[in-house]
């Protein structure tokens, strides 16, 4: 094609933060290029719905800049608690920061990459992403923003070419890079890089961007107290979408946690069975630290340290309050959120956090299937049985927020349970089948359609 697409608007900010945010970096040149998924949705939203295939790969497999935007691609620097221990040599490792545009609704979005070689920040790693990971990671973003969660996008992934050897996998493996859109790849950690630096000069310039480009606010008095009161917000929000999507991350560390409190990098996530919170995503996970129940204090904790760390520009009250609203905020945030997922409109704080600790106790009393619960009570009659007699009750004077006439109530609960994708993962290792997977990929877009 001889022009761009008209619609694609290149917006490169990240250059204003300077160099002691980040290394440039090269891409690694892969022996192969197989295009396996392109989300054509997430394509539209930044106007690059116009690139054919040859062209897909040459820009998110070989990573030839795209018109006006990065140069060389841009490995983000920041440091992190991992498992609640502190490591400050950590930072983008096996991905980097692509490019920068403005998508439909005029937000600042990143597209970031993951196993696209080697950075000054990959340690003993190789820098490359198995294929299993990259089919793990479309099928999780796709089904938790199918929920209603704020997720980032899986925007492309290629088979590479290469035989990767894991310890957690059976091995040699199939390789691939990914490419995903958020908006910001800001992490917790970026600023208690900035702290532990005590570099005063550029966590202000970090929060200047942070308020001016990703929450569309210009800095006022407190710009500290403003930007903790904003995650404290969004990551409340995430917490609670991540209770009702009956969704487990696995690795909920503070480098994991963007601040715009979208989620993003899934390694050994799970969607629950039953309802159990003890539930966990992670094998190396043996305290059940980041288990089901407990993410939210996770979280909460992980937002305490950028607390912390902003105390570098700023008075401790301040922050301690914006800190201590994350309790009740979380309480509005998840009611609303499986109130939403119920299909039903809320009625009022009071009325909804009732009816919503009921369902959740007769969950964990009945051991019920969390997904096909979900599916049999959006915009009808919870299940009969003692567990949810209380719930049942409560919920009489709440009306439906939309029909239940969707094709998709028609049929059986779509899921996404471990078996699932190991299953989807088998027919592509052993027969190169991709068919289970894009038939799970509609599956996953109709329950969406029918949610939304």
């Amino acid at each position: 094609m001889t022009a761009f697409p008209q619609a694609y608007r290149p917006d490169p900010l990240i250059l204003g933060l300077g160099d002691a945010f980040y290394d440039p970096v090269t891409a690694a040149d892969f022996p192969e290029m197989r295009l396996r998924f392109r989300n054509d949705r997430a394509v539209a939203e930044v106007g690059l719905d116009g690139l054919s295939d040859a062209e897909w790969l040459r820009h998110f497999g070989r990573f030839a800049p795209l018109p006006g935007n990065l140069q060389t691609p841009l490995a983000l620097r920041y440091h992190g608690h991992q498992f609640r221990v502190y490591n400050p040599d950590i930072g983008d490792g096996r991905g980097f920061t692509f490019a920068q545009m403005r998508d439909d609704r005029d937000r600042l979005m990143d597209l970031g990459t993951k196993g696209s070689g080697q950075t000054p920040w990959s340690r003993f790693g190789d820098g490359r992403l198995t294929l299993k990971g990259g089919v793990r990671e479309v099928l999780a973003t796709e089904m938790l923003q199918a929920l209603g969660v704020d997720t980032s996008r899986s925007f492309s992934l290629i088979e590479t070419g290469e035989a990767l050897d894991r310890n957690d996998e059976p091995s040699p493996t199939r390789s691939a890079v990914l490419v995903r859109l958020s908006h910001g790849h800001i992490r917790i950690g970026a600023f208690q890089r900035l702290a532990y630096h005590r570099d005063a000069e550029n966590m202000a310039r970090l929060i200047d961007y942070t308020l001016r480009n990703l929450f569309d606010e210009e800095p006022g008095d407190e710009p500290a107290t403003r930007l903790l009161d904003l995650v404290v917000d969004r990551t409340a929000t995430l917490a609670a979408s991540y209770m009702a999507a009956g969704f487990v991350h696995g690795v909920l560390n503070s480098d994991n946690i963007n601040v715009t409190g979208e989620s993003f990098d899934y390694g050994p996530w799970r969607f629950l069975p039953t309802w159990d919170p003890a539930f966990t995503a992670a094998y190396f996970d043996h305290a059940g630290l980041y288990a089901f129940g407990r993410q939210p204090e996770a979280i909460h904790w992980d937002v305490m340290q950028l607390a912390v760390s902003l105390r570098t520009v700023s008075e401790a009250p301040p922050l301690i309050a914006a800190l201590e609203s994350f309790g009740d905020r979380y309480q509005v945030a998840v009611s609303r959120a499986i109130l939403w997922r119920l299909g039903l409109s809320p009625r009022g704080l009071e009325e909804d956090g009732a009816l919503v600790g009921a369902i959740e106790r007769g969950l964990r009393t009945a051991n019920a299937p969390v997904d096909r619960f979900f599916f049999g009570a959006f915009a009808a009659p919870l299940p009969e049985g003692e567990a949810f007699d209380e719930a049942r009750a409560l919920a009489t004077p709440y009306r439906p927020r939309k029909p239940r006439d969707h094709a998709y109530w028609s049929g059986a609960p779509c899921s996404i349970l471990i078996d699932e994708v190991e299953a989807i993962w088998s027919a592509i290792d052993q027969g190169d089948d991709w068919a289970p997977f894009d038939a799970k990929i509609a599956a996953i877009r109709e329950m969406g359609s029918a949610l939304a």
